[in-house]
């Protein structure tokens, strides 16, 4: 009896410590499923013309998407299940929906120029998928983990859903075909070999006194509240441009304090 006893507890117990491990591999995969329903649910939401609404959904599932691979690290719960669904959620949030925001607002008249959103929104949607594919499939043990080769897709998408949010009501007419160029070079960077500084390294910092990071995210809060056009628009913008910024500014670090640097790290 004690023997059996011993052996009943401790299958309890391997069975609480499995289901908890199932739990925590589990637990990336929520957000990332997430990510996709933001995703999806800004293409339902662009159907009845409310872009704005889209926007912020996709900015949503840009969240979700940081959130998902910070918490698949800290639970040690990286998968190859996870890297292929985390890309899935990504080409319905970053590909489609964009696409499709853009288009639902470029076509609302109905004429002549409705084949260039096709086109345009079609290339979005090839090159989000092109990135994709060989952001999985490119595995170089001896590449700088600090930025990404060609845009990335949640950062290309901000390009474009920080233009609809902040000009969707000025887009009549044949002035609305300047859209296409929010959809068609940010595509075509996705595919680049520019380098970008990537998510992971920008909101991950190796210090244990991530002030800097703190102060910005209150910065960024701030800003939503107050000016929300204007700060979706200097990050977007800002991180598109950041390639050609970053070497111009980079000198200027120089002159910061060692103490402040020290502070803010």
């Amino acid at each position: 009896m004690p023997g059996r006893r011993t052996t009943t507890v401790e299958f309890v117990r391997g069975s609480v410590r499995g289901g908890r491990r199932r739990a925590r591999s589990s637990l990336p995969s929520l957000f990332t499923l997430a990510n996709m329903m933001c995703g999806f649910g800004a293409i339902l939401v662009s159907f009845r013309g409310e872009y704005r609404l889209a926007c912020l959904l996709v900015g949503l599932s840009v969240v979700f998407d940081i959130a998902d691979g910070a918490v698949a690290r800290l639970v040690g719960a990286v998968s190859p299940f996870g890297l292929q669904f985390d890309s899935l959620a990504d080409l319905v949030s970053f590909g489609l929906a964009p696409s499709l925001v853009v288009f639902a607002l470029f076509s609302d008249g109905r004429d002549q120029w409705d084949p260039l959103g096709w086109l345009a929104c079609f290339l979005w949607v090839a090159c989000a998928a092109i990135r994709l594919a060989r952001f999985n499939t490119t595995i170089d043990p001896t590449a700088d983990k600090r930025y990404f080769t060609g845009l990335p897709s949640p950062g290309a998408a901000g390009v474009v859903l920080a233009s609809v949010y902040a000009f969707a009501d000025v887009m009549q007419g044949r002035d609305r075909l300047w859209v296409l160029l929010v959809v068609v070079v940010p595509g075509l960077l996705m595919v680049s070999t520019v380098r970008w500084r990537s998510f992971r390294s920008l909101v991950s910092p190796k210090s244990g006194k991530p002030y800097g990071l703190v102060v910005a995210a209150v910065l960024v809060v701030v800003g939503m509240i107050t000016v929300p056009v204007v700060t979706v628009c200097l990050l977007a913008y800002g991180y598109l441009f950041s390639p050609l910024v970053m070497p111009v500014l980079s000198p200027l670090g120089r002159l910061v304090p060692a103490r402040l640097k020290e502070t803010l790290s």
